[in-house]
């Protein structure tokens, strides 16, 4: 017995399953201070199965808080960003790209200081200890709390990144250290915004874990409990509390595995319909394509292992103008048990004109009786198009997939689409993204460049898949169950001494009980 919940910006949805099999699941909504929402959803969903608090082993998380804080540029810390690099990558100082509030909320505390390594783990220039010593005494007079290291190549050789950390904890106890090389992956700008970002949440980090672990503490709940991260696998608090940054896109994540695991399908495309946005993204081997290019979060570029999602501004509270040819992508979003016409609003939405075309029963339909069969044609079509221009976008061939409807949206869509070989609307489809939490495995992953001058290929490739299962046990995974999931090799021409960068992802079951 396992409970999957996803705290959403509007709602918190909660899924109990045993097994594979979803015994009841609901939908509350999200509070303010998380964990009011939570319980309220728990009590929800225990009631309406009968299940007992002593039944359950496992309770999984899915949070959107900490992306949300990013782009709202609330509940931050301000960050002492070191970078060990000088006397290379003096020409662009931390932060050089940000958005300039971003960057005045973080209090632009840059430091720039000798060292990092080449790619083949050379020193660049050995780490000036005494400059970091300095740092920490600056870092005590700013009243700073967190700080972020970043050294040249620390994918590869993490080294100095340890030992200024070292140095920075024993001269500034109890500071928050976020070290790249634990972060972000190999690509140096974008790993060291990635660590800036984390460090920024660690205060917001301590107190979301904490409210999670009250609200389970107020309904008598002992089993352990694990929050989702962006490549769909799962973290232990005390993770989190250290990397908050990896639960960034969690949220469709969650939602596509929930549509893998409802649907029974491995390789298809995944609609996930909310209120505002569609996140449309393509499931391979039963888990979200990955991004391949750098992601922007808040205005800042990041390397994370993020899922490729394609957003378009189509939801159920999403406003209908110009006769129904316009749709979107401004929304009602929460307000739409107020604002859309069959809750008595004065807003024309999607869900109205669904409602309108018969297709579904939902409010006071009487409200809207005198739409136009035209606008009420017009709208529908536009609404199909959308959805299906989203699918044929992210396709890799112009080979139809299976299409799998989900979110609370999905009553939007409902006819074929000419892009997907047939859509599918399984059963529990609004509440995908908790199942999605529920059934999340562990994973462990190494992503670095290897020389391979004076060994082979597979000696290589052979340590990195050790690496990476051995990373996923750590993380939780149970050792008998991890699986090599992804391989990837690219060699690096530009590099002396046969470079090749190589990144492998692990998965395996979580260990329970």
């Amino acid at each position: 017995m396992r409970i999957g919940i996803d705290v959403g910006g509007t709602n918190t949805d909660a899924a109990l399953m045993d097994g594979s099999l979803v015994l009841g699941a609901c939908k509350s909504p999200t509070t303010s201070d998380v964990g009011s929402g939570i319980v309220a959803v728990l009590k929800q969903v225990l009631s309406m199965t009968g299940v007992s608090v002593a039944e359950i082993q496992a309770v999984m998380i899915g949070t959107t808080h900490f992306t949300n804080a990013v782009v709202e540029r609330k509940r931050l810390l301000e960050v002492a960003a070191i970078r060990l690099g000088l006397p290379a990558t003096k020409a662009l100082p931390p932060m050089t790209d940000w958005p300039k509030d971003l960057a005045d909320t973080l209090g632009r505390h840059t430091f720039m200081v000798r060292g990092g390594n080449e790619f083949d783990g050379r020193k660049i220039a050995p780490l000036d200890e005494s400059e970091i010593l300095r740092i920490a005494g600056e870092i005590r007079s700013r009243g700073l709390t967190a700080a972020s290291i970043t050294s040249v190549f620390s994918p590869v050789t993490p080294d100095m990144e340890l030992r200024a950390a070292e140095i920075l904890g024993n001269e500034v106890p109890g500071l928050s250290i976020s070290l790249s090389h634990e972060v972000g992956r190999v690509g140096f700008l974008e790993r060291e915004n990635a660590s800036v970002m984390n460090a920024s949440l660690a205060d917001l980090s301590r107190k979301v874990v904490n409210s999670f672990r009250n609200a389970l503490k107020e309904l008598a709940i002992n089993a352990p409990f694990y929050i989702s991260q962006n490549d769909g696998t799962l973290m232990v608090p005390n993770y989190v509390e250290r990397y908050p940054v990896l639960t960034f896109a969690s949220g469709p994540t969650n939602s596509m595995r929930g549509a893998a695991m409802l649907a029974g399908e491995k390789e298809a495309m995944v609609v996930d319909i909310g209120g505002t946005t569609s996140d449309v993204g393509m499931l391979m081997q039963g888990f979200p394509r990955e991004s391949a290019v750098a992601v922007d979060i808040g205005g800042v570029r990041t390397n994370f292992r993020m899922p490729d999602v394609l957003a378009i501004g189509l939801g159920g509270g999403s406003i209908v103008r110009d006769d129904g040819a316009r749709i979107g992508p401004d929304s009602v979003g929460y307000e739409i048990t107020s604002r859309a016409l069959i809750f008595g609003g004065d807003t024309l939405t999607t869900t109205d004109i669904i409602v309108a075309a018969g297709l579904e029963d939902i409010g006071d339909r009487s409200r809207v009786a005198r739409i136009p069969a035209r606008t009420i044609d017009t709208a529908l079509d536009a609404i199909h198009r959308m959805a299906d221009e989203a699918v044929d976008r992210m396709k890799t061939s112009a080979e139809p997939l299976p299409v799998i409807l989900v979110g609370g949206g999905s009553i939007l869509i409902s006819r074929d689409l000419p892009s997907a070989s047939r859509v599918i609307r399984p059963e529990n489809a609004s509440v995908a993204n908790a199942i999605g939490a529920a059934i999340a495995q562990v994973g462990g992953e190494v992503d670095r460049i290897f020389s391979l001058e004076g060994t082979s290929r597979d000696i290589v490739l052979g340590g990195a898949k050790k690496e990476a299962e051995e990373r996923a046990v750590k993380a939780g995974a149970e050792a008998g169950t991890v699986k090599i999931m992804d391989i990837e090799e690219v060699p690096l021409a530009y590099l002396p001494g046969s470079a090749t960068r190589i990144r492998v992802k692990a998965i395996g079951d979580l260990v329970i009980g």
